[in-house]
């Protein structure tokens, strides 16, 4: 494949890039703003606010077609193998977490995929038996898990807590710091309490240790840890084993960890909390989601209209971060999620032939939820040497129904303008003489806009930045399904904790025993 700088698109794009379009003069206008709306299911993505013009936007759709974006996102969800480097070793896996949910209309009918769906349709059923079978026998549930066996499922959870079983509660244990574990049991009874540990290998090692943590502690009250703990694991590994759990639920090595919500890493506790029913309308949500993906039309395919602004803004306006901002104080985890399935999966050097790449990949993604956010960091965002490009979330309605009328307005009616008024006032700005009330403007922004933050909705909301990550994985053409990145810290640690077994043990260290390590064990 050619080089992305050198393909005809890219281009043409920098070459577009030197003349941007400026948001604060008369062209940003309310008919601007009626052109550039895109609609999939119940949802409006609004990109006036981006620096783009037709122009722009023309070349990003024969970016995506140089790039065959939408055949590798069809290759992707047909159980191709898309988790691979050419030419070096890799782990040569085909990436189908589109199949953990594709029990819908239109299903995928590609082999792969159908195996796929089978399983998780399996585990699923499973799931639904083992609910009915523990249906008020516990009122607490913690997550053991860390990275993507956390970040996903704590995020969806809180996202839906509103729709969550009266009397239940979920607490969500990932730190090896054991202050971690210990306040959750501090606020739990062990009694009225199910675990679900977390490891596709079985032998993460955070996520072992807090096992055990919690192991005892149930020992301590005279409680069997195997009639309140399950799994969640790859079939076979050191977990799947019936002595010493109450059940084994199965994920695939064709799950990445930070894709894996609508697997059983998620869809256990979300099933517990919410009740099966909500767990299956998440599920067809982010299914819609995924057959929007595949349409060939970019005007209409949200997920990679998405991933066309962000490489607009990230490799021809050089902006480097994203922020992410939910007008909904239910998603206020999104973001730390967001952070770890785009950063983890974009932050590469390397394309997929092994070459070390000449131009800028994944961007660093932050965010809080608005309207907190606006009397925090967006002064920054408005007056700030640096631009930030955002990328909004809002919902019509509110999760409760519950709102008050004060003043003309409800609260969701305040909610939303304070919304609308930020998107405005970061693109036109607002010239003054006084230098102190100078806003530049000019400053990107877009809106993903639908009816309810409801497990529907949130299902497709997930699969949204799903793919809007792996379309531009596919444009940059990079591996967006592996994280090497994360071994490193991992050996390093590894050698870290012999040090400090040895000195437990009162053996000697030789000079030969990470030498780097006993310099900061040394001040301990």
């Amino acid at each position: 494949m050619t080089s992305f700088t050198h393909l005809k698109s890219a281009v043409r794009l920098k070459e577009l890039s030197r003349n941007l379009f400026d948001l604060t003069t008369g062209n940003f206008n309310p008919k601007r703003i009626e052109q550039m709306i895109a609609y999939a299911l119940d949802f409006k993505l609004f990109y006036s606010t981006e620096r783009v013009t037709d122009e722009v936007m023309h070349a990003l759709f024969d970016l995506a077609e140089e790039t065959q974006a939408i055949k590798k996102m069809h290759a992707m969800q047909a159980g191709e193998v898309m988790n691979r480097i050419e030419g070096v070793e890799s782990e040569n896996r085909a990436v189908l977490h589109t199949a953990m949910r594709d029990f819908f209309d239109h299903k995928n009918t590609a082999p792969a995929a159908v195996k796929a769906a089978s399983l998780a349709m399996d585990e699923l059923k499973k799931l639904q038996a083992f609910l009915k079978k523990i249906d008020g026998k516990f009122t607490d549930l913690i997550q053991i898990g860390i990275g993507g066996s956390e970040l996903g499922p704590k995020a969806i959870y809180l996202a839906l807590e509103a729709f969550q079983k009266k009397g239940i509660r979920v607490h969500f244990l990932s730190n090896v710091d054991p202050d971690d574990a210990a306040s959750i049991l501090e606020a739990v009874d062990l009694k009225k309490t199910l675990v679900v540990s977390v490891s596709k290998s079985g032998s993460t090692l955070e996520t072992k240790t807090n096992e055990e943590f919690i192991r005892e502690a149930f020992k301590k009250k005279n409680l069997s840890p195997k009639d309140h703990i399950v799994a969640a694991t790859g079939k076979g590994s050191p977990m799947d084993d019936p002595e010493n759990y109450l059940a084994s639920f199965y994920i695939w090595d064709y799950i990445g960890g930070r894709y894996s919500v609508t697997s059983m890493i998620g869809a256990v506790t979300l099933g517990f909390a919410l009740g099966y029913d909500h767990l299956w309308d998440f599920l067809r949500g982010a299914s819609a989601m995924d057959k929007v993906a595949l349409l060939p039309d970019p005007t209409k395919n949200l997920p990679l209209l998405s991933a066309l602004l962000g490489i607009w803004n990230r490799n021809f306006c050089y902006l480097p971060t994203v922020a992410i901002i939910p007008y909904s104080r239910a998603l206020f985890r999104l973001p730390a999620h967001l952070q770890q399935c785009d950063m983890e999966s974009n932050g590469k050097r390397i394309d997929k032939q092994g070459h070390f790449v000449d131009f800028s990949t994944g961007p660093i993604i932050w965010g809080e939820p608005g309207t907190n956010g606006q009397h925090s960091f967006f002064q920054l965002l408005h007056q700030g040497t640096d631009t930030t490009p955002i990328e909004f979330i809002g919902f019509k309605e509110s999760q409760y129904d519950h709102d008050l009328l004060y003043q003309g307005t409800t609260s969701q009616e305040k909610l939303l303008s304070n919304l609308f008024a930020q998107m405005i006032a970061l693109a036109q700005g607002k010239k003054s003489d006084n230098p102190n009330k100078f806003f530049p403007g000019n400053r990107p922004s877009r809106l993903l806009f639908t009816e309810k933050c409801d497990p529907y909705h949130v299902g497709a909301l997930l699969a949204y930045f799903e793919h809007k990550v792996a379309f531009q994985g596919f444009m940059w053409n990079i591996n967006s399904f592996d994280q090497e990145g994360v071994q490193l810290g991992k050996v390093l640690a590894t050698q870290m904790i012999q040090l400090f077994a040895k000195r437990r043990k009162k053996e000697g260290l030789t000079s030969q025993d990470f030498p780097l390590g006993q310099a900061f064990l040394r001040h301990l």
